[in-house]
């Protein structure tokens, strides 16, 4: 089974796709909606969230941050590391698919945490956290490992498929 080459480096380094107009008006939309959505955001804080709440949201903002660049991003980047070591053995499809699945763990350990830990803690009302959140993610781990599982699975059939016919897949573009 030969594999494809990387979309994002050939071997003579990075590719860089050929910038269009299409791709530069999409640019500015999103940039535009961005810079509106942030203007909202601002406009919203100052306007409904008294200024005596404002170090709080700071902390809660340093804590996304850290959460976000110091652990999911190098969680992802370390993966994405060593199943690029491979030597181009597993395909860029299956490689963006386990990524992906790894970004939807650590969201959802994100979301579960929390829960898990003031209920190891204890609350004075014991219907607040009534599940078991660490038997929820694990449980949700297993799933996401057989959907994930299933999905390359299936990648890797349309990539065989692809490459048993050459000629219909030039075909369907």
């Amino acid at each position: 089974m030969s594999v494809t080459p990387s979309p994002v480096a050939g071997p003579e380094g990075p590719l860089e796709a050929p910038e269009t107009e299409r791709m530069r008006r999409w640019r500015v939309v999103l940039i535009a909606l961005g810079v509106g959505l942030l203007v909202i955001a601002a406009v919203t804080l100052l306007n409904d969230i008294p200024p005596s709440r404002y170090l709080g949201i700071a902390v809660w903002l340093v804590g996304a941050l850290i959460i976000h660049d110091g652990i999911a991003a190098m969680i992802v980047f370390g993966v994405a590391v060593l199943l690029r070591r491979t030597g181009g053995r597993i395909p860029f499809a299956v490689l963006a698919i386990v990524q992906g699945a790894i970004v939807i763990a650590v969201i959802v350990s994100v979301l579960f945490i929390p829960e898990i830990i003031k209920k190891h803690i204890g609350t004075a009302n014991p219907t607040v956290l009534p599940l078991d959140y660490l038997l929820n993610l694990g449980v949700f781990y297993v799933v996401l490992a057989a959907v994930t599982a299933g999905a390359i699975v299936l990648c890797l059939r349309m990539l065989k498929r692809r490459e048993a016919d050459p000629q219909e897949a030039s075909e369907r573009g």
